[in-house]
């Protein structure tokens, strides 16, 4: 991509993010949100593959759905109330509409069908704005609403994405699904919290987003989309992938990783809400996820590639490992004992 293009894409995107976060208005909110879609989509699009083609127009149908169905449920609200602001959502009408379109936007379960396959047409990089940068916005729109949603629906999607996001990713093969149902699975956890403690959903996506990040980048440096390629990339870079498998261990929730923070404090606040059933589901379907963790790692770190593969072998290996993952993998997996100076923060 022509780095003036890159550059423009780039600053609509923080722009579009930093206007839906500060605004207080339907109309700024959505207006954020449709500079976000629009400047993502060049993103999507640019290795010109029919495969890329086909992820950006579903995306982009998706998302002028989701979006046309915030401004007609603000417009509700509106038209009931008299009010613009976003905290003053009132009408039921307006809170289920606006409940759909955000769960259409994040790829919540029912309305979660896009997200895997644009996640496989996209490039790696562009793989990780979408599962992290993407869902900052719609995420802060519930946070501002979350005292006028519905609990039991909220409840209902949350457990249905973390059951579907576990059991779909069980039999797949290319690591973009895998980590596109593991995204479905770990918005259902920050979504079941939102209405009891925004502020854990609010952590919960900040590690998500740390852990994803150095994920995302391990893989971008030895170029590795599928299990074959991730199967043989141990002699290629082996302590990236010991890296890498300390990360997926962690974004499972296992301790004495970080990723079983936020689990913990969600299973512990539903457990204060008298939700105990609930949590026991939760809990229960996160051992699914825990499975296509654990063979991620098995494929990464423990299995060693026969003498006389199928497969064709990648003759050029990428020496230039990304800064990043040098401060992010060990956050990823340290940080836990600084638990208790991460909860006073929130």
């Amino acid at each position: 991509m022509n780095p003036y293009a890159k550059l423009i894409t780039l600053t609509s995107l923080i722009l579009g993010t930093t206007i839906t976060i500060s605004s207080n208005h339907w109309a700024m909110a959505w207006t954020g949100l449709e500079i976000n879609t629009l400047a993502i989509i060049p993103m999507i699009s640019k290795s010109h593959h029919p495969r890329a083609i086909e992820a950006t127009i579903k995306y982009f149908l998706v998302q002028a759905a989701a979006s046309a169905s915030i401004l007609f449920s603000s417009m509700i609200n509106a038209w009931t109330s008299g009010q613009w602001d976003i905290t003053q959502l009132t009408n039921t009408t307006s809170c289920l509409l606006l409940t759909a379109a955000i769960a259409m936007k994040l790829g919540l379960t029912p309305f979660h069908f896009w997200f895997p396959e644009v996640l496989q047409g996209s490039s790696l990089t562009t793989a990780l704005l979408l599962s992290t940068m993407m869902k900052l916005p719609p995420i802060a729109i519930l946070l501002l609403t979350s005292n006028s949603l519905n609990p039991p629906l909220l409840t209902l999607m949350a457990i249905m994405s973390a059951a579907l996001g576990g059991w779909m990713g069980l039999n797949q093969t290319q690591i973009r699904k895998i980590l596109a149902f593991s995204s479905i699975s770990h918005l259902g956890w920050m979504t079941i919290i939102i209405i009891y403690a925004p502020k854990l959903t609010l952590l919960t996506f900040l590690l998500y987003t740390l852990l994803t990040s150095a994920i995302f980048l391990s893989l971008n440096t030895s170029n590795t989309t599928k299990l074959s390629t991730l199967m043989s990339a141990w002699t290629k870079t082996p302590m990236l992938n010991a890296t890498l498998m300390l990360t997926l261990l962690s974004l499972a929730g296992l301790p004495p990783f970080i990723g079983f923070l936020p689990k913990w404090l969600i299973i512990q606040e539903l457990t204060k809400q008298e939700m105990t059933p609930t949590a026991l589901i939760i809990a229960l379907l996160s051992l699914l996820g825990l499975f296509f963790y654990l063979r991620l790692t098995y494929f990464s770190s423990i299995t060693l590639p026969p003498n006389s593969v199928n497969q064709t072998k990648h003759w050029f290996i990428n020496k230039n490992t990304h800064v990043l993952i040098a401060i992010l993998a060990p956050l990823s997996t340290l940080l836990l004992p600084l638990s208790p100076l991460i909860l006073s923060t929130i």
